[in-house]
């Protein structure tokens, strides 16, 4: 048995294959995000809007019922905050309440819940300290869980999931500290000896994996004459002799939980503790992530919620040259800003979610573009907010409480929610991974068109395929629905939504149309044409969060709840959208994205260096990134487990 010593070396060709063989290569199901970016508007994909079962319902507002007393009795945000720890009394009443199983089937303990509804729950808890919300999406929705539930055999589940339902935390662990993004370089290695495999290697940004019980670990297994290799997952014990947790991390923002670096050394795990085949590692951790992702819409939705109340609130009592600061049109704007974008992000979450539990559709990119769209705009409701509270929100709650004010923790917020925008995929990331299925059916076809490697001859197929396939798909760009004034008239209330629909079909063909000028402009080009493909799933994420909002609010009125209301938020955000579409599709073709190509060569070959002068540089001269070597640890065994 060998140990690999180093990282494997990668080509840019060869990570992009890694990348590619990963993620699923067929779509069995309709998409509404899919088709959107084809141009096809196929708003009899999501309305009339999904809802939950009467059962899904009780059960669902029953868990919330005992989930608000306990929150509102027995969680101090203030002090997880203060201590940077969740009390360990506070995860065993979780555990009593049954809060580790939400998402985990009655027969193996759990409480099985819909997506809805525990995102409803995630969201709630996150309200009272978001660490426990992270605790417990991390647990559930990447942990082991839910990569058991779709992939796991029959005994993997009878084994863990009644643990995991009650007892047990556990922890996702991919990320390496030179490998992010980028899993072709992983170099965790798993190498099988007899019917166990061995484990060496060192994972980073380890979330729960500090307090877990359980793990789930991907590692690269190397090809034998008996098995194909590749990035794998396994099941480990985190008591497992030769894992140790070497440091408990700390961050700006979410300072409970519990995330650190975890080094294995000649770790045995059973084979029979493997997920899936090998190989099939990457696979397993995209699909757990296809829904995995919406626990953070659920925390940006619970943000927004509050960044509301305390506008509200804080905007009445505040007065500012004779009235309150509410009333003063550059404040007001903020406020309807925040107001209509919580509308919009609940309608995303709540119809991907729903979405998800019908299982009618594929949601993979739904289910992106809400992770990518709530993450940024969550951070930036609670920027308003900070500046709405002027002084105030830049200051601690414990210092506005030691001066006799309102504990309000709005910086925290603010620091909080910045991690959305990099884990579980960086926006920059999401833009890649939206665009390349956004583009599926184009590279399906044209494909071996565009790839440089490719042989004339099969040039020459691809050319007649993309020929048939574009002559029947650039025609269906030209009208649509969109033009018709009456269309989408079961709309058109006191407050006219129809309008909107209207746009977003138009709209939806003029990305697909910008998206092919792109594609035939660049051609194999196109993927390092970021800026655009940024840009264009932007525009697409726009055009989803409207649907959702007009669908929403339909829904809500249908059902007699506000429905006037919610078409007054809907009509207000979509309007706000379509300025930032507008926007958007102008930075399609005039921006500086060369520019500052050439820029970014000039800073890196030190041509601007003159710039950086007349500073101290604050850090030290420690290496970037942190040996990995293979090997025993060293250090402190930090990992502990709560009763």
């Amino acid at each position: 048995m060998s140990v690999p010593t180093s990282k494997p070396t990668v080509s840019e060709r060869e990570a992009r294959e890694v990348a590619e063989a990963a993620r699923d290569q067929e779509w069995h199901k309709p998409s509404f995000a899919k088709e959107l970016f084809l141009g096809r508007f196929r708003l009899d994909l999501v309305h009339p809007h999904p809802t939950p079962g009467p059962e899904d319902v009780r059960r669902g507002e029953q868990f919330l019922a005992r989930l608000n007393d306990f929150c509102a009795t027995r969680v101090d945000g203030a002090r997880i905050e203060r201590e940077a720890k969740i009390p360990d009394e506070v995860i065993a009443g979780l555990k009593e309440l049954g809060a580790l199983g939400m998402k985990i089937d009655p027969k193996y303990g759990g409480l099985g819940l819909t997506q809805v509804y525990y995102n409803k729950a995630l969201a709630l808890v996150g309200s009272a300290s978001p660490a426990i919300g992270v605790l417990l999406s991390a647990h559930q929705s990447i942990g082991v869980p839910q990569p058991l539930k779709l992939f796991g055999t029959d005994a993997q589940k009878q084994a863990f999931l009644p643990r995991c339902a009650r007892t047990d935390i556990s922890a996702f662990l991919l990320t390496e500290p030179d490998v992010g993004s980028d899993p072709a370089r992983l170099a965790t290695s798993a190498v099988r000896d007899g019917d166990d495999y061995v484990l060496d290697g060192v994972k980073l940004w380890t979330t729960n994996g500090v307090v877990a019980d359980l793990l789930v670990v991907m590692a690269r297994v190397p090809r034998t004459k008996d098995g194909k290799g590749g990035i794998t997952a396994f099941v480990v014990e985190a008591d497992s002799p030769g894992i140790t947790v070497e440091n408990r991390n700390a961050f700006m923002g979410l300072r409970g939980i519990e995330n650190g670096v975890t080094r294995f050394h000649q770790v045995r795990v059973p084979a029979a503790h493997r997920i899936g085949p090998e190989g099939a590692g990457l696979k397993i951790a995209l699909t757990t992530l296809n829904t995995g992702r919406l626990s953070l819409p659920a925390s940006c939705v619970a943000a927004g919620k509050w960044c509301l109340k305390i506008a509200r609130e804080w905007s009445a009592a505040r007065e500012q040259w004779g009235k309150p600061i509410a009333e003063h049109e550059a404040v007001g704007a903020k406020i309807s800003f925040i107001a209509a974008t919580t509308f919009a992000l609940e309608a995303v979450l709540d119809l991907s979610s729903q979405m998800a539990d019908e299982n009618r559709n594929d949601i993979r990119i739904e289910g992106a573009l809400a992770k990518l769209y709530a993450s940024e705009m969550g951070w930036r409701m609670a920027d308003e907010l900070v500046q709405i509270r002027g002084g105030r929100g830049f200051e601690t709650a414990d210092s506005l409480a030691a001066r006799g004010e309102r504990a309000v923790p709005a910086e925290q917020l603010l620091r909080d929610l910045r991690i959305n925008r990099i884990f579980e995929g960086s926006t920059e990331i999401m833009h890649l991974l939206i665009a390349r299925e956004a583009v599926d059916a184009h590279l399906s076809v044209a494909g071996d068109l565009i790839d440089p490697d490719t042989s004339l001859q099969d040039k020459a197929k691809a050319g007649a395929g993309a020929g048939v396939f574009y002559a029947k798909w650039l025609p269906g760009l030209i009208a649509g629905q969109g033009q018709l004034p009456g269309a989408y008239g079961e709309f058109r209330r006191e407050v006219d939504l129809s309008r909107h629909l209207r746009y977003i079909e138009r709209t939806a063909r003029k990305l697909a149309r910008s998206t092919f000028y792109g594609m035939s402009r660049w051609q194999g080009r196109m993927e390092t044409k970021q800026g655009f493909l940024g840009r264009i799933v932007d525009i697409g994420a726009e055009l989803f969060a409207m649907s959702a909002a007009c669908v929403r609010a339909e829904l809500l009125r249908a059902q007699g709840e506000n429905g006037r209301e919610a078409y007054q938020l809907a009509d207000v955000f979509c309007r706000q959208a379509r300025i930032r579409v507008e926007e958007l599709f102008t930075r399609l073709w005039t921006n500086t994205d060369d520019l500052d190509g050439k820029v970014t060569k000039g800073v890196l070959t030190g041509t601007y260096t003159w710039l950086e002068s007349g500073i101290l540089d604050s850090s030290d001269d420690s290496p970037w990134i942190a040996a990995t070597a293979p090997g025993p640890s060293q250090k402190q065994n930090l990992h502990r487990k709560i009763p």
